[in-house]
C-alpha cells in the first residue's frame, strides 16, 4: 500500500465523482446558506504555475484532494480538501496539507490563507494542528459566525518558512 500525490486538473474525469462528493457534503452540512454567493469555479485557478490542484492515491485509487489557488502574489489560498469518508482521522488531509504548503514555497508564495464554514469543527482542528493563525475568535460558538455581520466563514492564515521546506524536500 502506498500513498503518492499526483497533479490533476480540475476537469478530470476521475476527480468528478470526488468533487461532486464534497460539493454533496457542503450542501448536507449548510443547506443553500452559502448558495447566495457561490462562487464560479474557474478551472484556470488551479494550473500552474500560480495554481494547483493535486491528488492523494492509494493503489490507483484517489483518497484525498487539495488545491490552491493564487490569493494575491505572495499568498496562495487553499481549497478543495477532501478525504474518503472511509479513511478519515488518519493524517490524510494534513499530509495533503503540507504537501500543498510544500509545493507553494516552490511557485513562491510565503503565505497560506484559507477559509471553511462555521460548520466544519474537524477542518478548523486540522488547521490549527498543521500551524495556521485563526483570523476569528476560537471561543465563540461557530454557529455566530454565520449570522451578519459575518459570512459563516472562518479564516486562517499561515506564513510560509521557505527553509523549513528545503529541509525536509
Amino acid at each position: 500500500m502506498s500513498d503518492l500525490f499526483r497533479d490533476v486538473s480540475p476537469e478530470d474525469a476521475d476527480l468528478q465523482p470526488v468533487i461532486d462528493g464534497l460539493f454533496g457534503e457542503y450542501a448536507a452540512r449548510y443547506g443553500d446558506y452559502f448558495a447566495k454567493d457561490a462562487e464560479i469555479e474557474l478551472t484556470e485557478w488551479y494550473l500552474p504555475p500560480q495554481g494547483l490542484f493535486i491528488v492523494l492515491e492509494r493503489d490507483g485509487q484517489i483518497i484525498a484532494t487539495g488545491a490552491y489557488k493564487p490569493l494575491d502574489e505572495q499568498t496562495a489560498e487553499i481549497k478543495r480538501i477532501w478525504t474518503d469518508k472511509t479513511l478519515r482521522q488518519q493524517g490524510l488531509a494534513a499530509k495533503v496539507v503540507q504537501e500543498l504548503e510544500r509545493r507553494a514555497v516552490q511557485a513562491g508564495y510565503s503565505q497560506m490563507y484559507l477559509t471553511t464554514g462555521f460548520r466544519q469543527p474537524e477542518a478548523v482542528r486540522l488547521y490549527l494542528s498543521q500551524g495556521y493563525a485563526a483570523q476569528f475568535d476560537l471561543a465563540r460558538d461557530p454557529e455566530e459566525y454565520s449570522q451578519p455581520p459575518f459570512d459563516g466563514r472562518l479564516r486562517f492564515t499561515k506564513t510560509l518558512v521557505r527553509e523549513a521546506f528545503s529541509k525536509s524536500a
